[in-house]
């Protein structure tokens, strides 16, 4: 592989480490006692428990409603199935806290493991969804046909046949679901429900010693590792592959008869609760705030600098991915597969984690940095990057090789083929990944909350601070910006590349 590239590529997977370089530091800093110490008191073993319980809660509870709206909108014959599958996706245009904003601002009863649950699970179920109604669409008829002709009713053959051919998907949604479960940090705390990743942040800011945040920290990125692990043993070796080597026949629409009228009214269910509750809230709160005269001069002011520092931070993002993924589609060596999967350990730890990494990190050795936008742009980077490294390596394996080949055979420096030929090539990839990390930015709580500049506030930490204090009315103009900035590109980006804003 060109030094070009491998250079700039495994300086970029080396900041993608750093925040577990900073956990294990950290964390020894008070010796094994001091480690043994915070995980043997009886409040870590509960916050263990109730984040276990949240996240096993919500991946079924999201796994189930995906699965069951992706077949009723692409497999069954339901009245308005177009307008379904787009309502079905619009959900993930909402950030989890201003769900959760939503919701206890209509319904403070909520507060706690139910309000945590009903937000999470309805804001995530589309992770679930997403996959398993592109496999629905492409999936074989054959062998659910063979299962009926051999005398299985319907729901026999789905749960026997159809949802083991969906298993991947269904594996792969439910996998992001649990990560994100587990690293929300905007919704558990807005509903006041204590996670781990609540008691981290709490921990941070209450102590001048990081060193129990810190474990605090490292037992949270162990419990995602073992949620990895564990979904990646239970797929096994296992294919799933059709059986025969021609092309596959989609089974037909599955007339619902009686039930037609009752799915239809599940769907609306889904729909008013995900999507109603919160244009309602934002509604209700919005008009309140102009009767009461609030000022929308600081909605501006926050709408602006998540601007700034959102570009600036997908900018920087798509500038570090193109050497991982370019390097990734064509050289496929020893070396370039560890860089990519460096580049990919960031987008895996919670935002809390890595925020907590670059404070270490400013003000130890990069006082200069210090609360200050670049940091809080690194932190994006570490974060997003695989969002970016994905598309960009999407697009790069489609193109031709042989172009820059040509290139170079007529003379052109390693620099000038990826100037005039390789980057235009990609540029496609380029600009999804880019509008793809720009809106996961936008949306960022936790990393932005810590690193943020004294005084500097984002739509995104204006929503999570008046939303704190009590200021409903105060918190709808930026949560409404929010949601108005995310909703068309995420539809576009789903319906057009199939693209998950993790």
């Amino acid at each position: 592989p060109p030094l070009l590239l491998v250079v700039p590529a495994a300086l970029v997977s080396a900041a993608a480490l750093v925040p577990i370089g900073y956990l294990l530091v950290r964390s020894s800093a008070g010796g094994m006692s001091g480690i043994v110490d915070v995980l043997l008191r009886q409040r870590t073993l509960q916050l263990l428990l109730r984040s276990l319980g949240l996240t096993v809660s919500v991946t079924v509870a999201a796994t189930v409603l995906g699965v069951s709206l992706a077949w009723l909108t692409v497999r069954a014959r339901v009245p308005a199935r177009g307008l379904w599958q787009v309502l079905c996706v619009l959900p993930l245009a909402i950030p989890t806290y201003v769900a959760g904003f939503s919701y206890i601002a209509q319904f403070p009863q909520l507060a706690g493991f139910r309000g945590a649950w009903l937000v999470l699970t309805l804001y995530t179920y589309p992770y679930v969804y997403l996959p398993v109604s592109a496999a629905l669409r492409n999936l074989d008829a054959s062998p659910a046909e063979v299962a009926r002709s051999l005398g299985q009713g319907p729901w026999q053959t789905f749960f026997r046949v159809t949802l083991k051919q969906l298993r991947p998907a269904v594996a792969t949604g439910a996998l992001l679901v649990a990560l994100y479960a587990l690293s929300d940090f905007g919704a558990v705390s807005l509903m006041r429900f204590t996670a781990l990743t609540r008691a981290i942040y709490t921990s941070y800011q209450a102590s001048f010693d990081r060193t129990p945040a810190a474990v605090l920290g490292t037992l949270l990125v162990a419990v995602t590792l073992v949620v990895v692990a564990a979904e990646g043993r239970s797929r096994g070796r296992a294919r799933f592959d059709p059986a025969g080597r021609g092309a596959s026949r989609r089974s037909a629409d599955v007339d619902l008869g009686r039930a037609t009228w009752p799915a239809f009214a599940g769907l609306v269910v889904v729909a008013v609760a995900a999507l109603g509750v919160p244009a309602y809230s934002l509604t209700r709160w919005l008009t309140a705030g102009e009767s009461t005269g609030a000022t929308t001069a600081q909605t501006w002011t926050a709408a602006l600098s998540s601007l700034g520092v959102s570009l600036a931070g997908s900018a920087a993002t798509v500038l570090a991915a193109l050497p991982v993924a370019l390097l990734a589609a064509r050289y496929r060596t020893r070396l370039v597969h560890w860089l990519e999967r460096a580049a990919y350990v960031g987008h895996a730890l919670p935002g809390v984690v890595i925020a907590l990494s670059l404070v270490f990190l400013g003000s130890q050795y990069l006082r200069p940095l210090y609360q200050r936008v670049p940091l809080l742009v690194l932190a994006y980077v570490v974060l997003f990057l695989p969002l970016a490294v994905a598309s960009i390596f999407a697009t790069a394996s489609q193109a031709s090789p042989a172009i820059e080949d040509a290139a170079r055979s007529l003379g052109s420096s390693p620099l000038g083929v990826l100037r005039r030929v390789t980057i235009p090539l990609v540029a496609p990839g380029v600009g999804a990944g880019a509008a793809l990390v720009f809106l996961t930015c936008m949306k960022e709580l936790p990393a932005t909350l810590l690193l943020r500049p004294t005084g500097m506030n984002t739509l995104a930490t204006r929503v999570w601070t008046e939303t704190a204090a009590g200021s409903f009315a105060g918190a709808a103009p930026a949560a409404a910006l929010l949601v108005l900035v995310a909703a068309f590109p995420t539809y576009l980006l789903t319906r057009q590349r199939g693209e998950l804003p993790l």
